[in-house]
């Protein structure tokens, strides 16, 4: 199993668009989040019952798959450096992100997010561990 930490906005789309193919894709990677990405989910949670295309019956039924198939950390878990260095890293792009970053460096894993504006910045200031989930798709 390879794993991966993934940015909120992924997690958002995999629930908004309930495609059969991430049934394998969620069965054969492991998705790692830092727990922030439940506030996320909260905080947008109606737009994305909106965007959804099925009722909302399923999607209730895909978010329960997706999210037994998902980890997701506790903040306490990061450590005060990985903190500080994503803070860095991120005070010109976007800091909320912070918590993603500083979980992808300190595990030492790739970042698959949708965010292009994050992958540029970070991928200038030499931070290559990130990936477009499109590409992502592209190479599985």
């Amino acid at each position: 199993m390879l794993d991966y930490v993934v940015d909120a906005n992924v997690l958002m789309s995999v629930l908004i668009s309930q495609k059969a193919s991430y049934k394998p894709i969620l069965t054969h990677y492991n998705f790692i989040f830092p727990d922030f990405v439940l506030l996320e989910i909260e905080k947008y949670k109606t737009i994305l019952k909106q965007k959804t295309n099925n009722n909302e019956d399923a999607f209730l039924h895909w978010s329960y798959f997706v999210f037994s198939r998902l980890t997701i950390l506790p903040q306490y878990v990061l450590t005060n450096e990985s903190i500080e260095k994503s803070k860095k890293l991120l005070e010109k792009i976007d800091p909320k992100d912070t918590a993603y970053v500083a979980l992808a460096m300190q595990l030492d894993l790739p970042l698959l997010t949708r965010d292009i504006i994050l992958y540029n910045g970070l991928r200038k200031q030499g931070f290559r561990k990130i990936i477009l989930f499109n590409d992502f798709l592209n190479t599985i």
